[in-house]
């Protein structure tokens, strides 16, 4: 993309900022929650609103109302990125495809959802690959909808997405909806947050204002047990951004990871871990995970060990056929910065083209 184009994509953000459309972010002077970073960086203080932690960006739903343009400077990077490699799609696509970008969170709300959103419209645009739409609203969530489209993207839809309390016919629509979209021979993506969906101990929630809990609690479990057997399993916990953590190459064969050359790789991220009775690599095909050997006895012992994997397997990337359908999960990407590195960019595209059912790869589950 020459400069013009992306001086023109950032005027059109800069115009949306200005117009008061995205939420915006307001330092407190609080304590740092982070000890100095590389450099001599400093973690940017918790802005106000939206439950965010000290070193977090603010939550792109703040007072239920969703931030939906990316940040100016995020933009350029992505673009950027985009062009340094470039970015290109590994397979001729076999028609045009379309993608939707489902963007409502009902628990936490991502900072990166808008730039997660762009990235991959402008991935497709670069690449030839897809177009694409993106939707915030349950109303576009219906079985016709869906039909117009090849690839159905859930970008950090955290929480009960597609249920409505005082709609239980529109919430079982919508859930038939995406399950018959998914086995009827379509492709489902997920990012980072996708997978911290319907789950939960079963029991409501207390009213705001309540005493904390006491003594033991009910244990999480899925809500939607096929929704969670369909994309791979259910979040539990996670380390806190910015952990780093040694990226493993579980299949250096697959055409999704090519842009690692097989080689390991460190990164930082809030890396996200699934329960041990949701993930198994007997149900999906493990293409990226954590090097659980290479991380330290400290932050190990961050995780609950009530809770904590027994197998050591904290798995980053991964794919698996559902009934007709194609699904990826992609789980880096709480951080914005992750869509501004080329070769995570050509990967998530790879991907994106597997689910789309462009680009073949072996997607049996990696233990039998």
């Amino acid at each position: 993309m020459n400069t013009k184009a992306k001086l023109a994509i950032g005027a059109g953000v800069a115009t949306l900022l200005a117009a008061g459309l995205a939420v915006a972010q307001v330092p407190q002077n609080i304590p740092e929650y982070n000890k100095i970073g590389p450099g001599g960086a400093i973690p940017p203080p918790m802005p106000p609103g939206g439950g965010a932690l000290p070193g977090y960006r603010q939550q792109s739903v703040i007072d239920g109302v969703q931030k939906k343009t990316p940040e100016f400077e995020d933009v350029f990077n992505v673009l950027d990125a985009i062009d340094s490699l470039p970015v290109t799609a590994k397979a001729k696509p076999k028609k045009a495809r379309k993608l939707l970008i489902y963007s409502t969170a009902r628990g936490y709300g991502h900072s990166s959802i808008p730039i997660t959103a762009f990235a991959i419209t402008e991935l497709g645009k670069a690449t030839g690959a897809w177009t694409a739409d993106t939707s915030f609203s349950q109303a576009d969530f219906t079985a016709e909808n869906l039909a117009k489209y090849d690839v159905l993207v859930l970008n950090n839809t955290t929480g009960a997405f597609l249920d409505d309390a005082n709609d239980a016919a529109g919430t079982a629509a919508r859930r038939k909806a995406l399950l018959d979209f998914v086995r009827g021979g379509k492709g489902l993506v997920l990012t980072h947050a996708g997978g911290d969906t319907y789950h939960g101990t079963g029991v409501p929630r207390p009213p705001p204002g309540s005493p904390p809990p006491t003594g033991p609690q009910p244990p999480q479990k899925s809500l939607w047990p096929e929704f969670t057997k369909m994309v791979g399993g259910y979040f539990k916990f996670h380390w806190y951004y910015p952990q780093p953590v040694t990226v493993k190459i579980d299949d250096p064969k697959s055409p999704i990871n090519a842009p690692f050359n097989g080689r390991p790789f460190k990164i930082h991220d809030e890396i996200y871990t699934f329960s041990n009775d949701s993930y198994s690599r007997k149900n999906v095909h493990v293409l990226t995970s954590v090097d659980y050997s290479k991380m330290s006895a400290e932050d190990k012992a961050k995780e609950n060990p009530a809770t904590k994997r027994t197998d050591g397997d904290y798995a980053l990337s991964w794919i698996r056929r559902e009934g007709q359908g194609r699904v990826y999960y992609s789980v880096l990407g709480h951080s914005e910065h992750i869509y501004f590195i080329p070769n995570i960019l050509q990967s998530i595209t790879n991907g994106i083209q597997y689910a789309a059912g462009d680009l073949a790869a072996d997607d049996s589950p990696s233990e039998k």
